[in-house]
């Protein structure tokens, strides 16, 4: 039984900055969250928000230089996993925490056979002989809905489709067992019908196998089907928290409500105008501090120019970062009590 209140992973004040010709980039700007047990959680955004430099700090595979991960704590079973050393590190990626990459197409080295990829990884995180190691990669392929396993083990990439491909990094990302599995876009590239293939076979083995998942995405429909809790960001933070249902019925922040308003519906009138959400991502570099979604709100009050808003936690683990939601419920200025009025009223919300 998976004791969904066991914590496996912590993540405290994450900041991650990119030194370019133009300026500090701060990619990662202070992320926090948690991750239990075998569930499953989301991070949704726009195309450089943050989302994979996030993920891809938690194993400190950022590319240094430019990158540098600056401050923050990542927690895996109260061990932090930035001051650890680099053999120590090598014992986690992929045995510990496994990662499926953004694109199939080349996360897999065209030159060697699927045989030699997956089993090497196996020898290395699991100690075991080669016999032994090309057995469990054979059962882990069957396992993703590979046909024919011990035939096509010993094919090349591109010998195999974009949705089979897929399945072999899944086999990968899987086959020693990892507590916890990083998807990253899973399904870029793929048709509809194979996404969906995808992501059902990712949440069955997680169900399975017990592992904790992290998904990045920036499909909405994809986490409504898949997470258990979900992270919204926004220039490098995280601007609203909550379990799925709630973020989906009730949502706060007026850019997850841009988000929601965006995805097509099937009960639109046929002709009515897709809604999208005005302007553009902020510039990075060089961000005051201050709202960063404030050029773009519908909502927008002076202090959003001034001053970045502080956490919103209404109690029950929904948290937002929005000045329509002050930090101390009830202690409201004029400016926030027609902001909260305006929102409460039909304009937001």
């Amino acid at each position: 039984m998976i004791d969904r209140n066991d914590v496996i992973l912590k993540v405290d004040n994450l900041k991650t900055h990119f030194r370019t010709d133009e300026g500090i980039v701060k990619a990662v700007d202070g992320v926090s969250f948690s991750l239990r047990k075998g569930e499953t959680l989301g991070f949704v955004g726009e195309s450089g928000c943050g989302k994979s430099v996030t993920n891809l700090s938690l194993m400190k595979l950022i590319p240094s230089p430019p990158g540098r991960i600056v401050d923050g704590k990542v927690l895996f079973h109260d061990r932090d996993i930035l001051k650890m050393k680099e053999n120590e590190i090598r014992g986690i990626r992929g045995n510990k925490i496994s990662m499926i990459f953004q694109d199939p197409m080349t996360s897999l080295n065209p030159f060697l056979k699927i045989s030699t990829q997956l089993v090497e990884t196996i020898i290395l995180h699991q100690k075991k002989n080669e016999k032994e190691s090309r057995k469990r990669a054979i059962e882990m392929l069957e396992l993703v809905g590979i046909p024919a396993p011990a035939k096509r083990i010993d094919s090349y990439p591109h010998q195999f489709s974009g949705g089979m491909r897929q399945r072999v990094m899944i086999a990968m990302a899987l086959s020693c067992n990892p507590e916890i599995l990083i998807a990253d876009e899973p399904t870029t590239a793929l048709d509809v019908t194979i996404q969906a293939q995808i992501l059902e076979l990712i949440k069955d083995l997680s169900e399975k196998l017990g592992t904790a998942t992290i998904l990045i995405t920036h499909d909405l429909g994809v986490v409504a089907g898949m997470c258990d809790t979900l992270n919204v960001m926004y220039a490098g933070r995280i601007i609203e928290k909550s379990d799925v249902s709630t973020l989906f019925s009730d949502p706060k922040h007026p850019y997850t409500i841009g988000l929601i308003k965006s995805v097509p519906r099937l009960d639109k009138k046929t002709g009515q105008k897709l809604y999208s959400i005005k302007g553009q991502p902020p510039n990075m570099i060089g961000m005051p501090e201050c709202c960063p979604f404030h050029p773009r709100c519908e909502h927008t009050m002076d202090i959003c120019r001034k001053k970045y808003p502080p956490v919103y936690d209404n109690g029950s683990g929904k948290t937002v970062n929005c000045w329509l939601f002050p930090a101390e419920p009830g202690n409201y200025s004029d400016e926030h009590k027609s902001a909260d009025e305006h929102h409460m009223t039909g304009g937001a919300v």
